[in-house]
C-alpha cells in the first residue's frame, strides 16, 4: 500500500478555494463599485452646482429663471462623463440629480456577477431663499 498522506486535504482545498476566490472578488469588486459611488456622487454635485450657477445671474437680479435651461446644463454636464446615466429634475426651487455608473466585475463574474451598480445624488438650490 502507498501513503495515503495529504489525501485528506484535497476535499479542504477544494471546498476552500472557491470560498477564498469569492472572498477576494467581495473585496476588489467591492473597492471598485465604492469607487465607481464616489464618482456618481462628484458628478451628480458637479451637475447640479452647474445648473445652480447657470440660475445665479438672474436670482441676482431677481429675474425669471430658466428652468429648461438649467436642466439642460445639468444634463451635459453629465453627458460629458462616460458610462454614467442620469435623472434630472426640479423640486420646490432646488435641482436634483440622480446618476447612475455601472463597473463591470473582475472577479465576481466567476460567480455569475458581471456588473455592479452604483448611485449618486445631489442636490442645488436655484431659486433665492425669501
Amino acid at each position: 500500500m502507498g501513503s495515503q498522506r495529504g489525501m485528506s486535504l484535497s476535499p479542504f482545498i477544494a471546498v476552500l478555494l472557491p470560498a477564498l476566490l469569492v472572498m477576494i472578488g467581495l473585496v476588489v469588486d467591492g473597492g471598485a463599485q465604492a469607487a465607481a459611488a464616489n464618482r456618481a456622487e462628484r458628478i451628480a454635485a458637479a451637475a447640479a452646482r452647474a445648473a445652480s450657477d447657470d440660475t445665479a445671474a438672474a436670482r441676482l437680479a431677481g429675474g425669471q429663471l430658466n428652468v429648461a435651461h438649467a436642466i439642460t446644463v445639468a444634463q451635459q454636464r453629465v453627458a460629458a462623463e462616460t458610462g454614467v446615466s442620469a435623472q434630472v429634475s426640479v423640486q420646490g426651487g432646488q435641482i436634483l440629480v440622480r446618476t447612475k455608473v455601472v463597473t463591470a466585475t473582475t472577479l465576481l463574474n466567476l460567480i455569475g456577477i458581471n456588473e455592479l451598480t452604483a448611485t449618486g445624488s445631489a442636490q442645488a438650490q436655484l431659486t433665492a431663499d425669501r
